[in-house]
C-alpha cells in the first residue's frame, strides 16, 4: 500500500528517513538515556563523569569504608543511577543498556556531634563511573568489557581517566558481585522490592 501511495522512490525515501530517525532514538548512552546534558561516552568509548548527575541521577545508596581494623570510618562511597535505571533492576533484577552509575569517593571527617560519632564526606577524591551495554560496542578500548564500561577520575579531572584496562584496573574488586551484574546491590536500599 505505501508503495502505491508514495512510488518506488518515495518509499526509499521514507525507509531512509525511518531509519535515521530510528538510528538517532535508539543510539547507545544517548543523553536522554543517561539523563546527562552532555554525553557521558564519546565515539572511542572514553567516559567522563556526568556534569549534572547530583541533580538528573537518582541516589542509589552509600557505603561507609574503614580500613584494616581502625574504628574511624575512612572514605564514603557515595552512588547514583542514571534515570529508570533503578525502576528496571527492580523490575528484571539487571541494569539496562545504558545505565550511567556514578560512585563519589570521599575522604570522611568524623567528629562528635549530639547524636554520636558521625562520620561525613569531606574531601572529595574522585568518582568511579560504569555505563552498562552488553553489545560490544568498543572492542578497541580497553575500558569496556563484561556488559560495562569502566573508569576511575580523580577529583579534579572529571573528563580524564587514569584508568587504562578495566581488567587491571577495575575488574577484580568487582569479582565478588559477578553474579548481581557486577554490583554490589546489597548496599543499595533503592534496589530492593
Amino acid at each position: 500500500m505505501l508503495v502505491r501511495l508514495l512510488g518506488i522512490r518515495g518509499t526509499a525515501v521514507a525507509i531512509m528517513v525511518l531509519a535515521a530517525v530510528a538510528a538517532a532514538a535508539a543510539g547507545s548512552l544517548s543523553q536522554e538515556r543517561t539523563g546527562a546534558s552532555h554525553p557521558v561516552v564519546d565515539s572511542h568509548g572514553n567516559l567522563r563523569v556526568p556534569d549534572d548527575y547530583r541533580t538528573r541521577y537518582e541516589a542509589l545508596g552509600a557505603w561507609a569504608v574503614r580500613t584494616g581494623t581502625a574504628a574511624a570510618v575512612a572514605q564514603m562511597h557515595l552512588v547514583y543511577a542514571s534515570p529508570r535505571a533503578i525502576e528496571h533492576f527492580r523490575a528484571l533484577g539487571r541494569f539496562p543498556d545504558g545505565t550511567v552509575l556514578v560512585k563519589e569517593v570521599w575522604d570522611a571527617d568524623t567528629a562528635p556531634m549530639t547524636t554520636g560519632t558521625v562520620s561525613h564526606p569531606g574531601q572529595l577524591k574522585g568518582w568511579f563511573v560504569m555505563v552498562k551495554e552488553s553489545r560490544d560496542l568498543h572492542p578497541e578500548n580497553k575500558l569496556w568489557g563484561d556488559g560495562w564500561a569502566w573508569s576511575w577520575f580523580d577529583a579534579d579531572k572529571p573528563t580524564k581517566t587514569t584508568s587504562t584496562d578495566y581488567t587491571r584496573d577495575c575488574k577484580s574488586c568487582h569479582v565478588p558481585a559477578r553474579m548481581t551484574d557486577w554490583i554490589y546491590v546489597n548496599g543499595y536500599p533503592a534496589l530492593r522490592k
